[in-house]
């Protein structure tokens, strides 16, 4: 009846204790007086212990208590084992710590995938590892709970599709500014490209995208956004002599829907990143210190840090350049013997059943090819493999 007043764990409300002499004494004071008693001369162990409740291995547990820590030893201790054999040593705890410091946006899984790939055989699970950066006050819990998963989409080669667009610009030290232009394969999440651009026109664009091609070969598509140097997905399509080039080369030009960025899904992830991980509170001094950040945080990104999407590998592991090798001399345009073959005027227009029709300056100079859909009246017109304009006869031009 009494022995749980004597154990080392908060007195529990009992049934028993309304009978007891004491109920309205504390711990503390019984184990005082009892060991009051005990140490008097020519007492009885037993007879003591039956007095109050306990056990004689309790009785001579606070006894020796005492004996070796005074009256302050009689208090309850913790309940927590003082060593615990699953703790994570201090020297690897060290190790995720500084990994976190050197990456202050990664978390359990990024850095537990990273620690294996540096060679390190039993490194600590994610949870383990968010468990001492949350112990470490390395993570905040309000941004924490903003992080949910969400199903993604991907195409199934690497090549197949590259994803390009502008970031937002960047103020330099020397007062220009910086463009960052960025080029990612949709497969494995591989960053082909990172320019810090002076501008945002067309041959600044072009000359990027050839040393990108010279490197990594064509890819079948490219998703750009709309407006210049791009082009426009707009129902009267703006083409650019950028996209004229690209469908040249054989790149199907792919642009994202009109007020839905999202469609850039991939490289707008890319593009928070990089602020996250590099730009954020960084002063750059000209462009090319800007390029050479960008080269630096570029291989870390393809070769060292672990991507969620690919299962926690790095970019580089999922891809490899393209097999379609980048033409130093424009092939010539050529179409099949059944095309209706006509070369678009200095006003980008050509002519058709006595008619005619308005097709893009961007095509000025070059054949455009005519096939009949399964409308009447109604052709398609296409430049190289790429479908860009509708004609209608019995509409004006």
């Amino acid at each position: 009846m009494g022995n749980r007043l004597w154990q080392d764990e908060p007195p529990h409300i009992q049934k028993e204790e309304a009978l007891m002499p004491w109920k309205e004494r504390t711990t503390m004071s019984l184990r005082r007086e009892f060991v009051q008693r005990a140490l008097q001369d020519g007492a009885n162990m037993s007879a003591l212990c039956r007095e109050f409740g306990i056990s004689r291995k309790t009785g001579y547990k606070w006894l020796r208590r005492y004996q070796k820590g005074g009256w302050e030893a009689l208090q309850d201790r913790s309940r927590r084992p003082h060593t615990s054999p699953h703790r994570t040593p201090p020297e690897l705890e060290a190790h995720v710590l500084a990994v976190r410091r050197d990456h202050p946006t990664w978390g359990g899984r990024k850095i537990h995938a990273y620690l294996r790939q540096q060679g390190l055989a039993h490194p600590p699970s994610p949870s383990t590892i968010t468990q001492i950066l949350h112990r470490h006050g390395c993570i905040d819990p309000e941004e924490a709970r903003k992080h949910r998963p969400f199903q993604r989409f991907q195409k199934e080669q690497a090549n197949q599709l590259w994803q390009m667009d502008f970031k937002s610009p960047l103020s330099l030290a020397d007062g220009t500014t910086c463009y960052p232009l960025t080029v990612l394969d949709d497969h494995s999440r591989f960053l082909i490209g990172l320019y810090a651009c002076a501008d945002q026109s067309h041959d600044t664009v072009q000359a990027w995208l050839i040393t990108t091609f010279r490197q990594y070969g064509l890819p079948e598509s490219l998703l750009i956004d709309n407006g210049s140097p791009w082009g426009s997905y707009q129902e009267t399509r703006s083409y650019t002599s950028l996209e004229a080039w690209l469908m040249r080369l054989g790149v199907q030009v792919i642009h994202c829907r009109p007020y839905h960025p999202q469609t850039l899904g991939k490289d707008e992830r890319l593009h928070r990143t990089l602020e996250a991980e590099l730009l954020r509170g960084l002063t750059l001094a000209n462009l090319q210190e800007c390029q050479t950040y960008f080269d630096r945080w570029r291989h870390m990104y393809n070769t060292e840090r672990p991507h969620e999407a690919l299962g926690m590998d790095v970019p580089a592991a999922h891809y490899q350049p393209s097999p379609r090798p980048f033409p130093e001399v424009l092939p010539p345009i050529l179409y099949p013997p059944h095309a209706i073959v006509r070369k678009v005027d200095v006003t980008g227009r050509i002519s058709f059943h006595g008619r005619t029709f308005r097709v893009g300056k961007a095509f000025r100079g070059q054949p455009v090819a005519l096939y009949p859909t399964e409308k009447e009246n109604v052709y398609a017109v296409y430049f190289c493999q790429q479908r860009v304009k509708t004609l209608c006869l019995q509409q004006p031009g």
